[in-house]
């Protein structure tokens, strides 16, 4: 048979592994799951050892389920008899998807409605329905107009191992907790005599799920005790209690060896005081060391060996602090250097915080919360001699390397001076070596830097290895010049491609770090799109609107991820609304806002085409910049094309201008014709492109153009 066994989004391939290693025939990944096959003893297994899955649902109908008539048509046609008793309670857990069935609760009702309407006419008695604690837990999933009836053979959520009697004010599930230790390598470290470290154990859930698996303690052992998981007729009750039997005998044995090498510690007393009570409840407390303590606090750890296993605060409910990240990371770096870490961060941004070099990470979901799970090993790897790690430079890379110094030199009193921590460091400079090599410095603790290489097209008459090996050798002098590790250099490099040479794939790391420009902090994100979140060669302009912003109201259309909205609310702007088509761009803004602590009402973000929407807008603004794209097409908005459109935009933010309001107007294609006898008819303009090239893009001085308008009298 098949079943299906759900888990929380990112723990799918571990389900799947786990699932195997159970003695399932086969498991695959699915969304939030496996499919799995196998027998009803395996799936009944599932239900008591595995330490990853949600629920365990063993299908018994599928049908196709166009709306909701259909549903109560196919859930009639079960048999129920077959699978609830006389006198049994059910619930139904609905999932649906779909044009005609779009309400889970309406299709649960409808289930119900059908099995006691079955159960009535088979029986004469009709089931009462226990959403709590029922003797049948009925699944139902629609989606594509299929529909699946399943039991549940849990009964209900496995996360909960029955032994927490007090949890912190953001607890983790036990089955993520159970993942967090699995891809730390918990269970093979602890056979080898290593031990568990968690230094903000909060209510004890990675302690005490690490203790229980080491102990090899079944997880639904505490949640069941002696009662089923389910009173479904279809369940093998004698398999069940051989499980049961196996299970007990495994647990006096892992109980009688457990080691009482787990320590915890946390800076809120109540936690820890919750800690020692779930503790207590699992049967683990003799094993566990628990104590108030700051991070910076903690003792070295004696054992060679072990695995640090945490989850620092980050959500809305629990401030996600960089500098307690960092505070975590040097700490781990002190106390344990030799040992593995299996840290579950807010994002990436906070994952880096901490310093540490992740070798492995994920995505994975705690509740609705998405988390970057990073795997450290060790934590402190020992530093490498500099010629062991780059090789010596061709000569080809050494000419690139020359010439990066010689720029960093030119560079170095201006970049003081102005406190320029993201500049272009070379743009082609040397024909062969045709790319662009961009510096971005974290604004952390320690600061790191990252680089983003953007190669360029080559003349279709250079052979495409000789394209590679350039480009390797101006990675190398890269590497060289600025120290940094293979895993901080994003590139963009073109591929052929139809329709002539374009960029290739990038990646999707998700890793945002944050860096300073003038009094503002925003974030960038390097490896997953072209661009990055800030364009370099704006940064005078950026400033310059700060420094005008003053009790203004500021609009910035195509406002991309809100860089130049940051700087204009920093810098004292009254109000501030930003446009932009796109969703993910308005998300990265509203981040930015909020890693300034600016936010509320008087920063409004608008999701439009920037063209129609200012057309329709009936507001006036102080400050207005704009900066549109070449070109662009949508399918939520017409094609803007900006030598075509440019007059009919001005014009209609000219219009929105208050009485001596200024409009910046920039873009950066290449061949742009101001059509100045049009906007000489509504506006007083002048070009100050010069004003606003900074000194890293001086080679290119046609970067962009801008110019400054304001409305004629």
């Amino acid at each position: 048979m098949k079943f299906f066994a759900s888990c929380g989004k990112g723990l799918e391939y571990l389900l799947a592994d786990e699932l195997v290693a159970l003695g399932c025939t086969r498991a695959t990944a699915a969304m939030a799951g496996a499919n799995v096959e196998g027998s009803l003893a395996d799936a009944q297994r599932a239900v008591l050892w595995s330490r990853l899955a949600s629920r365990v649902l063993w299908p018994i109908a599928e049908f196709d389920c166009p709306d909701e008539h259909a549903l109560y048509a196919g859930v009639a046609a079960i048999a129920w008899p077959e699978h609830l008793a006389d006198g049994h309670t059910l619930a139904v857990d609905a999932h649906v998807s779909g044009e005609k069935l779009t309400h889970a609760r309406y299709a649960a009702q409808r289930v119900k409605d059908a099995v006691v309407d079955v159960m009535r006419a088979k029986t004469g008695a009709r089931p009462d329905v226990d959403v709590e604690a029922p003797d049948l837990r009925i699944n139902l999933v629609v989606r594509k107009g299929r529909a699946i009836v399943s039991i549940d053979l849990g009964g209900g959520p496995l996360h909960r191992r029955g032994w927490r009697e007090t949890q912190g004010e953001a607890p983790l599930k036990e089955n993520l907790a159970a993942a967090v230790l699995m891809r730390g390598g918990w269970p093979k470290l602890y056979a080898e005599g290593g031990a568990l470290l968690d230094p903000m154990c909060g209510s004890g859930t990675l302690l005490i799920e690490g203790a229980l698996m080491a102990a090899d303690v079944a997880p639904g052992l505490l949640r069941l005790g002696r009662a089923l998981p389910t009173r479904w007729r279809g369940f093998d009750l004698p398999a069940w209690q051989q499980l049961l039997e196996d299970a007990r005998q495994r647990e006096t044995v892992g109980r009688a060896h457990l080691r009482p090498v787990f320590h915890g510690s946390d800076l809120d007393p109540h936690a820890v005081r919750a800690a020692r009570e779930n503790a207590e409840v699992a049967g683990v407390r003799d094993a566990l060391y628990l104590d108030v303590r700051d991070v910076r606090a903690l003792p070295e750890q004696s054992n060679p060996r072990g695995l640090v296993a945490c989850n620092p605060p980050y959500d809305a409910r629990l401030a996600a602090d960089p500098a307690l990240y960092r505070a975590l990371g040097v700490a781990l770096k002190r106390v344990a250097p030799q040992w593995k870490a299996s840290l579950l961060c807010g994002d990436a941004e906070l994952a880096y915080a901490t310093g540490l070099r992740a070798g492995k990470k994920y995505q994975l979901f705690n509740g609705a919360i998405e988390c970057t799970l990073i795997v450290v090993d060790p934590v402190a790897p020992p530093q490498r001699e500099r010629s062991e790690e780059l090789p010596a430079l061709s000569e080809g890379a050494q000419m690139v390397a020359n010439r990066l110094r010689k720029n960093l030199r030119k560079l170095k009193s201006w970049r003081e001076r102005e406190q320029v921590s993201c500049y272009r460091a070379y743009d082609a400079d040397l024909p062969e070596y045709s790319a662009a090599v961009d510096v971005y410095t974290t604004d952390e603790a320690t600061p790191r830097i990252f680089l983003h290489v953007q190669e360029y097209a080559a003349p279709a008459d250079i052979p495409e290895p000789v394209q590679r090996r350039r480009l390797n050798e101006l990675l190398a002098a890269a590497r060289e010049v600025f120290a940094v590790p293979r895993e901080q250099i994003a590139l963009k490099t073109r591929a052929k491609g139809k329709g002539g040479s374009k960029y290739g794939q990038f990646d999707t790391r998700g890793e945002f770090v944050s860096v300073s420009e003038g009094d503002t902090r925003l974030r960038v994100n390097l490896f997953d799109y072209l661009d990055t979140g800030l364009f370099l060669d704006h940064r005078p302009l950026r400033l310059r609107i700060a420094e005008e912003a003053g009790d203004t109201r500021f609009l910035n259309l195509f406002g991309y991820t809100g860089a130049a909205t940051v700087h204009a609310a920093v810098g004292g702007a009254r109000l501030t609304t930003t446009v932009d088509l796109s969703a993910t761009y308005l998300e990265w803004c509203a981040d930015n806002l909020r890693e300034n602590n600016v936010g509320g009402t008087r920063h409004r973000l608008v999701q439009a085409d920037a063209v129609t929407w200012l057309e329709a807008d009936t507001h006036e603004y102080d400050l207005i910049f704009c900066d549109p794209p070449t070109f662009s097409n949508s399918k939520r908005a017409d094609d803007f094309d900006v030598q075509a459109e440019h007059v009919r935009l001005l014009r209609a933010a000219v219009a929105r201008l208050a009485r001596d309001g200024v409009l910046y107007f920039s873009n950066n294609f290449r061949r742009f014709k101001l059509d100045d006898a049009a906007v000489a008819t509504f506006a007083q303009c002048v070009e100050i492109t010069p004003e606003t090239i900074p000194p890293d893009f001086a080679r290119d001085a046609r970067i962009h153009r801008c110019w400054r308008l304001q409305r004629r009298p």
